[in-house]
């Protein structure tokens, strides 16, 4: 499906996008639409087709709720139950709701760091110097 625009743009980009399209033989519609792609917020669709749905809400919030989420860490207890549950599984001494909630924390787990990775990829798209731990 498509969409079609009229967008004004100043004549120096303009020219700009012309002389690349001549230089590299391909259409001025491509080179445009390339720029918009490279331009635009990074996408989340080379995720778990699991986690690409809470990724995308990411897209709508307001820069202070992703520096939140950026920011945010797990509980001390939450790790410490995490890190039980793996020494267990490693042992083989997990019972089948162990293993269940095992699953279930490292599913949260990742969603949970899936969630700051993009945050900090869409501050940093929206300008923002954003440090890497």
């Amino acid at each position: 499906m498509l969409a079609e625009i009229t967008l004004q743009i100043p004549e120096i980009l303009y020219q700009r996008l012309v002389n690349t399209a001549r230089a590299t033989q391909r259409p001025l519609e491509e080179i445009i639409l390339h720029a918009l792609q490279v331009g635009s917020p990074p996408v989340w669709d080379d995720v778990p087709e699991e986690f690409q749905a809470d990724l995308a809400a990411l897209d709508k919030l307001d820069d202070n709720t992703l520096w939140q989420i950026v920011h945010s860490c797990k509980t001390a207890a939450n790790m410490e139950r995490y890190n039980i549950l793996l020494e267990g599984n490693s042992n083989g001494t997990l019972t089948e709701a162990e293993r269940l909630e095992l699953m279930a924390l490292r599913h949260e787990a990742d969603l949970f760091m899936l969630r700051k990775a993009q945050a900090a990829v869409l501050l940093r798209w929206r300008g923002y110097s954003v440090p890497t731990p």
